[in-house]
């Protein structure tokens, strides 16, 4: 068995226990046309069938391109979906926000849609599945409160270059696995351009200081581009508190996050 078959099916078991063991039975993703909720979708299929509701959740910025892969990518894979525009909400808080800048924007896009999401599934009874992978998670390239946001994420220890070779082996989309990857959050938005590297080269750099634990001068010495290296370690430890629940003061014995530290799953 191959490396991508055993994640495949590790994942869809992975995912059917954690949503099941908190007594539901469905679950609802966003579906943006991209890469990676391609792939989470395919895996949720998998583990649910019709018990999965895509959402696509477009906005006056969204390119007809990524509206055509998603609804190419549910006619490949056979999957429910709804389309839930949040152009209105966008338009409306534009119109109260006149010196609203790229960053803002995209940060309210994406925290509209997750709320738009979550009460879908408070209407569904059904469980957000997220759909960040480990690079933007380390990174912290996502929005708090918006796309980083889920009840649980089965790709959020794949790096993206990994999430695109799972997707080969899924037989995604070849249109969605050929495009570069953007959020679609403003008009030509990139999201390697916004990096200012490929994600090739992001994650080569990070498996070796992540994963493997190297020093910064030891990657050096593996002639990894140093400005790009120091902009990564600055990035994650700057971005820690994205990978955190709220911090709590700690004021009594038993304090959440501190010593009241059970299991998710754990029952009486």
């Amino acid at each position: 068995m191959g490396k991508y078959s055993q994640i495949s099916d590790y994942l869809v078991r992975f995912l059917d226990n954690e949503v099941k063991k908190t007594g539901m039975q469905k679950v609802v993703l966003g579906l943006s046309g991209g890469l990676d909720s391609a792939v989470v979708a395919v895996l949720a299929q998998k583990a649910f069938g019709d018990d999965l509701l895509c959402v696509k959740m477009p906005s006056h910025y969204s390119s007809q391109n990524s509206l055509d892969d998603a609804d190419e990518l549910c006619r490949d894979f056979a999957l429910k979906n709804i389309t839930c525009s949040i152009a209105p909400m966008l338009e409306a808080y534009e119109a109260m926000n006149p010196d609203l800048d790229n960053l803002r924007k995209g940060n309210f896009s994406s925290r509209m849609r997750m709320a738009t999401l979550f009460d879908i599934s408070a209407r569904e009874n059904a469980l957000v599945v997220g759909t960040s992978n480990k690079s933007e998670l380390m990174l912290g390239y996502g929005t708090l409160y918006g796309d980083l946001a889920s009840a649980v994420n089965p790709i959020g220890d794949l790096y993206k270059s990994e999430v695109f070779e799972l997707a080969e082996y899924l037989q995604v989309t070849k249109s969605i696995i050929k495009k570069p990857p953007s959020a679609d959050l403003w008009d030509g938005q990139s999201d390697e351009a916004d990096l200012g590297y490929t994600y090739k080269e992001l994650d080569g750099a990070m498996k070796l200081y992540v994963d493997e634990r190297l020093s910064r001068e030891e990657i050096i010495d593996l002639k990894i581009d140093e400005k790009m290296l120091d902009m990564i370690i600055k990035r994650i430890f700057r971005n820690h508190f994205k990978r955190k629940m709220p911090v709590i003061a700690k004021l009594t014995s038993r304090t959440l996050g501190h010593d009241f530290n059970y299991p998710r799953d754990i029952t009486l």
